[in-house]
């Protein structure tokens, strides 16, 4: 029998997206999960895998992420400094915390919390940070008053781009918030649920949008989350203002070290 006990390790890191393909690791393009897995297994000079916390789409940016490890002895050097030097400067590690043998990144989350970021007008110094909706009259009351309706429902089939592939389309959305800036031409949603599925929040976001321009109503909105029913084509909001942003756990809830951009972590945004 073996006498193999491993030793369990989550690491808080941040990434701007920007130039990958999402968290998972692809066939034919460069993902968070890899350019980890590599720079890991060169350290420990042993293959080393990552156990995200959640899949990330491509481009999508991620201000508060976990994954785990696992190895089968401490090491005696600073891990924390040396990965950040050999990573690349659009990604970093803030905190490498032992924890329990059976402590896991993905199924341990009790809540996540994502952001999503636009502007409406062409802005060079938010690109690839926000999203461009070039839309002047939003009706942010009628937006908010949609937004609140997902706290009153619970199964999010309408909302995801693959609702067939997981084993269930639940999930418990406890706060759905959007903040604007005293111009009302920065926009920001804010959503924190214990799960959330494929595409949901771009949908979601993407919908709200079609409300404030007038072009879907509140009860039609209502509808897809009393009906389940998936729209003929799903529109994704653009994937640039997406970040994840805060994943609690029972034993671990850490504050962000990152900030997404200036104007966002200001107390300049108020509340619709």
């Amino acid at each position: 029998m073996s006498n193999f006990k491993k030793l369990r390790y989550f690491f808080h890191i941040g990434y701007n997206g920007t130039h990958y393909r999402g968290w998972q690791r692809q066939i034919d393009a460069i993902s968070i999960q890899q350019v980890f897995e590599e720079n890991l297994s060169l350290v420990f000079k042993n293959n080393i895998t990552c156990i995200g916390c959640g899949r990330t789409d491509a481009e999508v940016h991620a201000s508060q992420y976990f994954f785990h490890i696992d190895v089968t002895e401490n090491w005696n050097f600073d891990l924390l400094s040396r990965l950040n030097i050999m990573l690349p400067r659009d990604i970093a590690v803030f905190d490498i915390i032992k924890v329990e043998e059976n402590s896991h990144a993905q199924f341990d989350a009790n809540s996540r919390t994502y952001d999503y970021f636009i502007h409406t007008f062409k802005d060079p110094f938010l690109n690839e940070l926000s999203s461009l909706y070039i839309e002047r009259n939003l009706d942010l009351a009628k937006m908010q008053t949609a937004a609140n309706l997902l706290k009153n429902h619970n199964d999010f089939r309408a909302f995801c781009l693959t609702p067939d592939k997981g084993t269930t389309t639940i999930c418990n959305i406890t706060e759905a918030n959007i903040f604007c800036d005293k111009n009302r031409d920065k926009i920001r949603f804010q959503f924190t649920s214990n799960r959330f599925l494929r595409g949901m929040v771009r949908i979601i976001v993407r919908m709200l949008l079609e409300i404030g321009k007038g072009k879907l109503s509140i009860d039609e909105f209502e509808n897809y989350l009393i009906s389940k029913e998936i729209k003929t084509e799903q529109k994704l909001a653009f994937p640039q203002g997406l970040y994840l942003s805060k994943v609690t756990y029972p034993f671990i809830d850490i504050k962000q070290r990152a900030e997404f951009f200036a104007f966002a972590n200001s107390n300049n945004w108020i509340a619709v």
